[in-house]
């Protein structure tokens, strides 16, 4: 019975406010968490799995969450014509004559008259999605890339074409409701009798039973199969980024559509570049020469290695920007830029005439040179001029 399941809202652990992008990632981690796949013969996880998908078909319909969110429970379930209202609450119909429809089967029986109502066989399901992952390197982040990769996903039986029958047998009417998928039910009150109607238990509503099982899937009409499969990596595509291919998650139900399969990015990371969206970013180490006169230095870039002239007196840990060196954006948009950041080197284990030289040189320096320095010590000369 609806009352005994928790809020729809609950399961996916988001507010009544939530978005459709927050209700669809809430989803996305819930039933990657709970998944079969990750949980073999968890029967705890199994159920969880399945109320994360009940939620999530509900709260992502917008006709079926406005009345999720008026009725709770009762105005999603089928049984109360169609999920329109729930007991306690008659907003939602016309007149007194539409009350007695919801809930005594309608078709004009009134009291002590079963009616006729029409109860609807479950029709086609669409599939739930499937999740998987890749890693690639970082080149291959930047450049594009087509990947193998192996997926586990609930695939119609190819031997019996999804019926789940035998070759040369077919599903049959069920003679319980009579191919309708519903059962009516009457039950005596002090008002009359109660007519309602419930999914068949006999074929599980879908009008149909299985006399003579296909052995290769028992009866289920899909199993559970790995393929191989090839992902296209779009140029720019980030890490934790999110491929969807479409129509390529797990089978749907009585001829329904396919799930879609999500496929998480990760990307190595580099030993030289490092990234921020589509820009790059790069330390290149120089001499004290190179700063102090200027020079043409090589710097390595996503497309390869080029020359660059840094002037004189360059200090350490100065950035310089090559615009349209970075990495694609997605959908052609364009290009980042790299930066490099060059970080001077001083030198160790100088040779003796290395270090009379730089004591030569020490010796003709300008204080004017060293603005840096200069700014420090007067800072210094203020702060203890007592």
């Amino acid at each position: 019975m609806a009352e005994n399941k928790r809020d729809y809202y609950e399961v996916l652990g988001v507010s009544k406010s939530a978005s459709d992008d927050e209700i669809k990632r809430a989803y996305r981690k819930l039933a990657k968490k709970y998944h079969p796949d990750l949980n073999p013969g968890d029967k705890a996880a199994e159920a969880k799995f399945k109320e994360v998908g009940e939620a999530y078909e509900v709260l992502s319909d917008p006709e079926k969450k406005s009345r999720y969110d008026q009725y709770g429970h009762a105005g999603v379930d089928p049984n109360f014509a169609g999920g329109g209202a729930g007991y306690g609450d008659f907003s939602g119909f016309g007149d007194i004559g539409d009350i007695f429809n919801s809930f005594f089967g309608g078709g004009g029986g009134g009291f002590g008259f079963g009616g006729g109502g029409q109860a609807q066989r479950r029709g086609p399901t669409r599939g739930s999605d499937a999740q998987s992952s890749i890693v690639i390197d970082f080149m291959e982040a930047v450049k594009g890339c087509s990947k193998e990769i192996e997926v586990t996903r609930i695939e119609s039986c190819s031997e019996c074409g999804g019926t789940g029958a035998e070759k040369g047998t077919s599903p049959e009417t069920c003679q319980k409701c009579h191919g309708t998928g519903q059962v009516r039910i009457q039950q005596r009150t002090p008002l009359g009798y109660m007519s309602t109607t419930r999914t068949c238990d006999e074929c599980g509503g879908r009008g149909q039973v299985v006399k003579s099982p296909c052995k290769k899937c028992g009866g289920r009409g899909a199993v559970r199969r790995s393929r191989r499969i090839t992902v296209k990596v779009p140029a720019g595509f980030d890490d934790g980024q999110t491929l969807v291919l479409r129509g390529e998650g797990n089978a749907g139900e009585l001829g329904g559509p396919a799930g879609d399969l999500y496929i998480t990015v990760r990307v190595r990371p580099h030993p030289i570049f490092t990234r921020q969206g589509s820009h790059v970013f790069c330390e290149v180490p120089i001499t004290f020469a190179e700063a102090a006169l200027g020079a043409q230095i090589e710097v390595p870039t996503v497309d390869g290695k080029i020359k660059y002239d840094i002037p004189e007196g360059t200090q350490s840990h100065t950035e310089f920007r090559l615009r349209g060196k970075g990495i694609p954006q997605l959908g052609g948009k364009g290009r980042g830029d790299e930066f490099i950041t060059v970080v001077v080197e001083v030198p160790k284990n100088l040779s003796g005439k290395q270090k009379e030289l730089i004591r030569e040189f020490s010796g003709l320096e300008n204080k004017t040179q060293y603005a840096s320095k200069n700014k420090f010590f007067n800072k210094l000369k203020d702060i203890f001029k007592d």
